[in-house]
Protein backbone atom coordinates (compact mmCIF):
# COMPACT_ATOMS: atom_id res chain seq x y z
CA UNK A 1 0.00 0.00 0.00
CA UNK A 2 0.96 3.44 -1.13
CA UNK A 3 0.78 5.94 1.86
CA UNK A 4 -1.44 6.84 -0.53
CA UNK A 5 -3.53 31.66 12.51
CA UNK A 6 -3.51 33.65 10.90
CA UNK A 7 -5.27 35.49 7.95
CA UNK A 8 -2.93 35.98 4.81
CA UNK A 9 -1.64 39.37 4.19
CA UNK A 10 -1.89 41.21 0.87
CA UNK A 11 1.93 40.82 0.35
CA UNK A 12 2.09 37.12 1.40
CA UNK A 13 -1.90 35.82 -0.44
CA UNK A 14 0.59 36.36 -3.69
CA UNK A 15 1.61 32.97 -2.92
CA UNK A 16 -1.55 31.40 -3.69
CA UNK A 17 -0.78 31.97 -7.13
CA UNK A 18 0.89 28.36 -7.04
CA UNK A 19 -2.08 27.21 -7.96
CA UNK A 20 -3.41 29.78 -10.31
CA UNK A 21 -3.57 29.44 -14.22
CA UNK A 22 -1.90 26.11 -15.05
CA UNK A 23 -2.19 27.06 -19.02
CA UNK A 24 0.61 25.03 -21.12
CA UNK A 25 0.69 21.31 -22.27
CA UNK A 26 1.70 18.38 -20.45
CA UNK A 27 4.87 17.18 -22.34
CA UNK A 28 5.43 13.74 -21.00
CA UNK A 29 5.14 11.63 -17.54
CA UNK A 30 7.00 10.38 -14.83
CA UNK A 31 6.89 7.31 -12.23
CA UNK A 32 7.62 8.53 -9.31
CA UNK A 33 6.61 6.63 -5.93
CA UNK A 34 4.33 4.51 -6.96
CA UNK A 35 2.34 7.13 -9.31
CA UNK A 36 2.42 8.30 -13.11
CA UNK A 37 2.95 11.74 -12.74
CA UNK A 38 2.02 14.78 -15.35
CA UNK A 39 4.84 16.85 -16.33
CA UNK A 40 3.97 20.24 -17.02
CA UNK A 41 5.26 22.01 -20.28
CA UNK A 42 4.77 26.31 -20.80
CA UNK A 43 4.22 29.20 -19.84
CA UNK A 44 1.36 30.24 -17.33
CA UNK A 45 0.98 31.26 -13.22
CA UNK A 46 2.20 31.23 -10.89
CA UNK A 47 4.99 33.81 -11.28
CA UNK A 48 4.10 34.12 -14.20
CA UNK A 49 7.12 31.56 -15.74
CA UNK A 50 7.81 29.26 -18.32
CA UNK A 51 7.68 25.39 -17.15
CA UNK A 52 9.81 23.07 -19.13
CA UNK A 53 9.64 19.43 -18.73
CA UNK A 54 13.51 19.09 -18.97
CA UNK A 55 13.54 20.47 -15.62
CA UNK A 56 11.86 17.24 -13.96
CA UNK A 57 13.78 13.96 -13.84
CA UNK A 58 13.33 10.65 -12.19
CA UNK A 59 17.24 9.13 -10.92
CA UNK A 60 18.47 5.02 -10.81
CA UNK A 61 17.08 5.74 -7.08
CA UNK A 62 14.00 6.73 -8.14
CA UNK A 63 13.81 10.07 -6.87
CA UNK A 64 12.42 12.92 -8.53
CA UNK A 65 14.71 16.26 -9.55
CA UNK A 66 13.10 19.90 -9.53
CA UNK A 67 15.12 21.97 -11.06
CA UNK A 68 14.92 25.57 -12.12
CA UNK A 69 17.34 26.30 -14.67
CA UNK A 70 18.36 29.43 -17.07
CA UNK A 71 18.00 28.49 -20.62
CA UNK A 72 19.36 30.72 -23.59
CA UNK A 73 18.50 33.99 -21.66
CA UNK A 74 15.00 32.61 -19.97
CA UNK A 75 14.55 31.34 -16.67
CA UNK A 76 12.24 28.09 -16.62
CA UNK A 77 10.63 26.30 -13.35
CA UNK A 78 9.09 22.64 -12.94
CA UNK A 79 5.90 20.94 -11.99
CA UNK A 80 4.52 17.93 -11.85
CA UNK A 81 1.33 16.30 -11.10
CA UNK A 82 -1.28 13.57 -10.65
CA UNK A 83 -4.87 13.46 -12.14
CA UNK A 84 -6.07 10.75 -9.83
CA UNK A 85 -7.83 12.54 -6.41
CA UNK A 86 -7.31 12.21 -3.10
CA UNK A 87 -9.28 12.90 -0.30
CA UNK A 88 -8.64 12.93 3.49
CA UNK A 89 -6.25 11.48 4.85
CA UNK A 90 -2.21 11.53 5.32
CA UNK A 91 -0.08 13.19 2.99
CA UNK A 92 3.85 13.40 3.29
CA UNK A 93 7.08 14.73 1.50
CA UNK A 94 10.22 13.43 2.05
CA UNK A 95 13.09 15.93 0.50
CA UNK A 96 16.54 16.42 0.06
CA UNK A 97 18.04 19.73 -0.14
CA UNK A 98 17.74 23.24 1.88
CA UNK A 99 14.43 24.70 1.13
CA UNK A 100 15.04 26.91 4.61
CA UNK A 101 18.19 28.38 2.29
CA UNK A 102 16.23 29.02 -1.13
CA UNK A 103 17.02 31.98 -2.68
CA UNK A 104 13.90 35.00 -2.11
CA UNK A 105 12.43 34.25 -5.50
CA UNK A 106 12.43 30.72 -5.40
CA UNK A 107 9.27 28.84 -3.80
CA UNK A 108 8.77 25.31 -3.29
CA UNK A 109 4.79 23.93 -3.23
CA UNK A 110 4.19 20.93 -2.02
CA UNK A 111 0.01 20.43 -2.18
CA UNK A 112 -3.54 19.32 -3.19
CA UNK A 113 -5.42 21.49 -5.48
CA UNK A 114 -9.14 22.48 -6.72
CA UNK A 115 -10.35 21.65 -10.27
CA UNK A 116 -13.45 23.47 -11.38
CA UNK A 117 -16.13 20.89 -10.78
CA UNK A 118 -14.93 21.30 -7.03
CA UNK A 119 -14.64 25.07 -6.84
CA UNK A 120 -12.42 27.87 -8.52
CA UNK A 121 -9.01 29.02 -8.20
CA UNK A 122 -9.07 30.58 -4.34
CA UNK A 123 -10.71 27.34 -2.89
CA UNK A 124 -9.61 23.58 -1.65
CA UNK A 125 -6.49 23.69 -1.33
CA UNK A 126 -3.98 23.07 1.21
CA UNK A 127 -0.25 23.93 1.06
CA UNK A 128 2.94 23.07 2.07
CA UNK A 129 5.24 25.70 0.86
CA UNK A 130 8.89 26.62 0.96
CA UNK A 131 9.62 30.81 0.41
CA UNK A 132 9.82 34.12 1.54
CA UNK A 133 7.91 35.29 -1.25
CA UNK A 134 10.71 37.63 -2.68
CA UNK A 135 12.24 38.44 1.06
CA UNK A 136 8.33 39.88 2.32
CA UNK A 137 9.13 37.69 5.43
CA UNK A 138 12.05 36.15 7.30
CA UNK A 139 10.66 32.19 7.33
CA UNK A 140 10.83 30.40 4.45
CA UNK A 141 8.51 27.67 5.96
CA UNK A 142 4.30 27.94 5.31
CA UNK A 143 1.16 25.61 6.06
CA UNK A 144 -1.91 27.35 3.95
CA UNK A 145 -5.30 25.66 4.07
CA UNK A 146 -7.90 27.81 1.58
CA UNK A 147 -11.07 27.67 1.70
CA UNK A 148 -14.12 25.21 0.55
CA UNK A 149 -16.13 28.03 -1.15
CA UNK A 150 -15.51 31.34 -2.70
CA UNK A 151 -15.37 34.16 -0.19
CA UNK A 152 -13.65 33.00 3.19
CA UNK A 153 -10.08 33.73 3.15
CA UNK A 154 -7.30 31.36 3.68
CA UNK A 155 -5.22 30.89 6.46
CA UNK A 156 -1.35 29.92 7.20
CA UNK A 157 1.20 29.81 9.51
CA UNK A 158 4.62 30.68 8.78
CA UNK A 159 7.70 29.19 11.15
CA UNK A 160 11.18 29.20 10.93
CA UNK A 161 12.14 25.85 8.87
CA UNK A 162 16.09 26.14 10.02
CA UNK A 163 17.13 22.38 8.93
CA UNK A 164 20.26 21.00 10.48
CA UNK A 165 20.86 18.94 7.37
CA UNK A 166 20.06 18.32 3.64
CA UNK A 167 17.04 15.77 4.85
CA UNK A 168 13.58 16.59 5.99
CA UNK A 169 10.30 15.16 5.84
CA UNK A 170 6.91 17.76 5.74
CA UNK A 171 3.25 16.06 6.23
CA UNK A 172 -0.36 16.95 6.92
CA UNK A 173 -3.36 15.03 8.01
CA UNK A 174 -6.38 16.11 6.25
CA UNK A 175 -9.45 15.57 8.12
CA UNK A 176 -13.28 17.09 6.96
CA UNK A 177 -12.50 18.88 10.15
CA UNK A 178 -9.41 20.25 10.73
CA UNK A 179 -5.90 20.05 8.83
CA UNK A 180 -2.49 19.35 11.39
CA UNK A 181 0.99 19.88 9.42
CA UNK A 182 4.53 18.16 10.81
CA UNK A 183 7.62 18.93 9.69
CA UNK A 184 10.72 17.16 10.48
CA UNK A 185 14.58 17.04 10.04
CA UNK A 186 15.24 14.05 8.98
CA UNK A 187 13.13 10.98 7.33
CA UNK A 188 12.29 9.60 10.72
CA UNK A 189 9.18 11.31 12.23
CA UNK A 190 10.62 11.29 16.06
CA UNK A 191 9.49 14.08 17.84
CA UNK A 192 12.85 14.89 18.91
CA UNK A 193 13.41 15.59 15.55
CA UNK A 194 10.30 18.00 14.92
CA UNK A 195 10.63 21.41 13.77
CA UNK A 196 6.94 22.35 13.45
CA UNK A 197 3.82 21.50 13.70
CA UNK A 198 0.36 23.25 13.26
CA UNK A 199 -3.32 22.50 13.39
CA UNK A 200 -5.88 24.07 12.03
CA UNK A 201 -9.69 23.37 13.71
CA UNK A 202 -11.96 25.71 13.45
CA UNK A 203 -15.27 25.57 14.85
CA UNK A 204 -17.53 25.79 11.59
CA UNK A 205 -14.76 23.67 9.50
CA UNK A 206 -17.17 23.01 6.57
CA UNK A 207 -17.28 26.40 4.36
CA UNK A 208 -13.45 27.03 5.33
CA UNK A 209 -11.71 23.27 4.78
CA UNK A 210 -11.74 21.53 1.58
CA UNK A 211 -14.28 18.74 1.85
CA UNK A 212 -13.72 16.76 -1.91
CA UNK A 213 -11.06 15.04 -3.35
CA UNK A 214 -8.65 16.99 -5.29
CA UNK A 215 -5.29 16.13 -7.28
CA UNK A 216 -2.02 16.51 -5.49
CA UNK A 217 0.72 18.57 -7.25
CA UNK A 218 4.56 19.60 -6.67
CA UNK A 219 6.13 22.83 -7.85
CA UNK A 220 9.66 24.35 -8.74
CA UNK A 221 8.89 28.54 -9.49
CA UNK A 222 10.18 31.86 -9.41
CA UNK A 223 8.15 34.36 -7.19
CA UNK A 224 6.24 36.60 -9.94
CA UNK A 225 7.96 35.45 -12.20
CA UNK A 226 11.36 37.30 -11.04
CA UNK A 227 15.25 35.97 -11.88
CA UNK A 228 16.60 33.99 -8.12
CA UNK A 229 18.55 37.34 -6.93
CA UNK A 230 22.06 35.25 -6.64
CA UNK A 231 21.43 34.17 -10.54
CA UNK A 232 22.09 30.53 -9.57
CA UNK A 233 19.99 27.13 -11.27
CA UNK A 234 18.14 25.92 -8.03
CA UNK A 235 17.19 22.36 -7.35
CA UNK A 236 15.02 20.10 -4.77
CA UNK A 237 15.00 16.38 -4.70
CA UNK A 238 11.67 14.70 -3.63
CA UNK A 239 12.89 11.13 -2.22
CA UNK A 240 9.14 10.04 -2.03
CA UNK A 241 5.14 10.93 -1.43
CA UNK A 242 3.51 8.83 0.71
CA UNK A 243 -0.71 9.01 1.02
CA UNK A 244 -2.65 7.18 3.55
CA UNK A 245 -6.23 7.08 3.23
CA UNK A 246 -8.58 8.12 6.18
CA UNK A 247 -9.44 6.43 8.61
CA UNK A 248 -5.73 4.24 8.59
CA UNK A 249 -4.05 6.73 10.87
CA UNK A 250 -6.13 8.87 13.56
CA UNK A 251 -6.73 12.54 13.18
CA UNK A 252 -4.06 14.93 13.90
CA UNK A 253 -0.91 13.75 15.02
CA UNK A 254 0.72 10.32 15.87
Amino acid sequence: MHWRARVLTSTQSLGFVAALAYSGAVAATVPFAGYEWQVRDGTGGPGPNTFSAQNVSVDESGYLHLRIVKRQGQWTCAEVFLTERFGFGRYEFRLIGRPDQFDDNVVLGLFNYTVPEVGPDGTNEIDIEFATWGGAQPEHGNYTVWPSIAGPGPVTHSYDAALAGDESLHRFDWASGSVAFESYGGFDADEGARIQQWAYAPLSPLPVIPQQPIPVHMNFWLFQGNAPTDGQDAEIVVVDFRYVEAPLFDDGFE
